[in-house]
């Protein structure tokens, strides 16, 4: 269940009606926390709003940063990838994150990601509530904690929980994984591949759910 939202948070910046392409252009211009200042752009989600599958990560990186698109970094490449071997199609994804802002400390000449805080993802889950309202997937894939900690509560383990199939308010059906962030940080080459194969093996969850929700040949 989505928890509610609190004051001072992304909902005051929200359009008098609901479409994606109405709260994107809303959101372009949130101050609902403090992350605006630092970052280039908001990054809102990208997709069809017919989506059978919406991705949800924790917040944009670098390259998404600058680019103003999510998922276009090293772990969205990985993500490409992992989707593919899954039988998922990026076409019919909608891939978003939790914060909509790019959240970073620097280290020399280079912006280094920061973990975004309770008080951030409070404020910024009004767009992801708004983007799953108005999308209606059959299956929502929660891509790590911070994104499982919007949508599911700060209770909610991804290891405890990753790979089975979920129901909740959120969305027809919810399955937890890692980010594909953290398969890119193993140690070797040897737990990244294995990682790589468990994160797959999760995104098969979903690709089955798809295939048997009713809406999957209705649309």
């Amino acid at each position: 269940m989505l928890h509610k939202s609190v004051p001072h948070s992304a909902r005051e910046f929200f359009p008098a009606k609901l479409s994606l392409s109405a709260i994107r252009r809303a959101a372009s211009g949130c101050k609902g926390c403090d992350l605006w200042k630092n970052a280039t752009q908001t990054v809102f989600g990208e997709g069809k709003n017919s989506a059978k599958v919406v991705l949800v990560g924790e917040q944009p990186g670098n390259e998404e940063d600058l680019s103003g698109k999510p998922f276009v970094g090293p772990a969205g490449r990985l993500l490409d990838r992992a989707l593919v071997e899954a039988g998922i199609s990026r076409s019919d994804c909608y891939v978003t994150n939790a914060v909509k802002h790019f959240k970073w400390e620097p280290r020399g000449k280079r912006r280094i990601h920061k973990k975004p805080g309770a008080r951030e993802i409070a404020a910024c889950r009004p767009w992801l509530e708004a983007e799953l309202s108005i999308v209606k997937p059959d299956v929502v894939v929660i891509l790590g904690a911070t994104a499982a900690q919007s949508i599911m509560g700060p209770a909610f383990r991804v290891t405890e929980m990753r790979g089975k199939p979920i129901h909740s308010e959120a969305a027809a059906c919810i399955v937890a994984t890692v980010h594909p962030s953290s398969i890119l940080r193993a140690i070797d080459e040897e737990t990244r591949h294995r990682e790589f194969e468990r994160f797959v093996a999760d995104l098969k969850v979903a690709a089955r759910i798809v295939l048997s929700a009713p809406s999957h040949s209705s649309r």
